[in-house]
């Protein structure tokens, strides 16, 4: 059994990220003679590991926990078996994680979803080949914000809007739903905004969200400058594709860092994101601090400076209508785990529907009990 120095670790693995706050998490690791390394691929309980000795293929068997979103991710820092332990050698451990990207699954049980983990950068990717949907896109940004990445996104297919004045007009209109945020738009085609993108993320981890269709994959290749991931052309009626990319795999940048590839996503559901969507909508949150009574629901109530914003114009009925849906879906997502929330919830439903009887027993002529 060999082991390898700390300084043979980070030379070997600066490229995929390694630094000395790493170094110094997985101390106690080193001590057990285990091997670091970080997972660039997970598929049915296995997963490829790149290590000072190369990629290797574990088994995720010893950590694989009752949470889902605990499961070893693309993107983890993992403590393997040295060379020599066993066939097939195991993930022993995962260093805690800096940042996480995680969603609520479609199922009914509602349970959350890690896409990638350890990431700068979202890259948030739109397709200009239909009609952009903001709220999708508020969605997006509320759950980059909430990770602890900074997001980007990028318009994809520019080449597909040759006028210069019309492609101006989709930036700003995704500018206003994205506040804080690079709006970029790349053509893979043409190169238009490759370099810009590429300067962008360079030094970090970036990962590529969007919706299947949205050019993700060929975004993919040039960046990485290679063929690295298989490209099907979009549909025109829908501008949806199949599913090219079926896993989450983790490559390196030629220009510094690395980038997470992703599965193009139909449900982007919201998973304990308060903070997140506090960052998307923060001009209706500093509006709100300034409503005469600070559980406003901004609807009818008197001195509401939201309501007051929408009079004049400077705040869209979309907008708000978006961040009330959000926080209502947020709130169902956590309610589902917290106890204390639920019974919150519980009490502030049977209150809602009193008011409603109450309401219409005087509209119908009766007495409000």
């Amino acid at each position: 059994m060999s082991f390898l120095s700390t300084d043979v670790f980070s030379s070997s693995l600066a490229s995929h990220g390694w630094d000395s706050g790493w170094a110094t998490a997985f101390a106690p690791y080193a001590a057990q003679g285990l091997l670091p390394g970080r997972v660039i691929r997970v598929d049915r309980g296995q997963c490829d590991v790149a290590t000072a000795e190369g990629v290797i293929r574990a088994d995720t068997a010893f950590v694989t926990p009752h949470d889902p979103l605990r499961v070893v991710c693309t993107g983890d820092w993992a403590a393997v078996d040295p060379e020599g332990v066993g066939d097939p050698r195991y993930v022993r451990a995962c260093l805690p994680r800096r940042t996480a990207f995680a969603r609520s699954t479609s199922s009914k049980r509602s349970e959350g979803q890690i896409l990638a983990a350890n990431v700068d950068h979202a890259v948030i990717t739109v397709s200009l080949a239909v009609e952009l949907d903001l709220g999708r896109i508020e969605r997006f940004l509320a759950l980059a914000w909430e990770s602890g990445a900074q997001p980007t996104v990028v318009l994809s297919k520019a080449d597909l809007v040759p006028d210069p004045v019309g492609l101006s007009y989709l930036v700003e209109d995704v500018e206003t739903v994205a506040p804080g945020v690079q709006v970029l738009p790349v053509s893979s085609t043409t190169g238009e905004g490759i370099d810009v993108l590429a300067a962008t993320v360079a030094g970090g981890t970036t990962v590529l969200l969007g919706a299947s269709g949205a050019g993700k994959s060929t975004l993919a290749n040039a960046l990485v400058g290679e063929d690295v991931m298989d490209v099907q052309a979009a549909r025109d009626v829908d501008g949806k594709g199949r599913h090219t990319t079926t896993t989450r795999n983790l490559f390196v940048l030629p220009g510094g860092g690395v980038l997470i590839d992703t599965p193009g996503l139909r449900g982007v559901g919201l998973w304990d994101a308060e903070a997140g969507v506090g960052q998307v909508f923060s001009e209706i949150e500093e509006l709100a601090a300034e409503c005469r009574f600070h559980d406003c629901a901004h609807e009818s109530e008197p001195g509401c400076a939201v309501a007051a914003a929408i009079e004049e114009g400077s705040l869209s009925v979309r907008r708000l209508e978006s961040y009330h849906k959000l926080i209502r879906e947020n709130r169902r997502i956590v309610a589902k785990t917290d106890a204390r929330l639920r019974s919150e919830m519980l009490k502030e439903w049977k209150r809602m529907g009193r008011e409603g009887r109450t309401a219409m027993e005087i509209k119908r002529g009766g007495r409000g009990r």
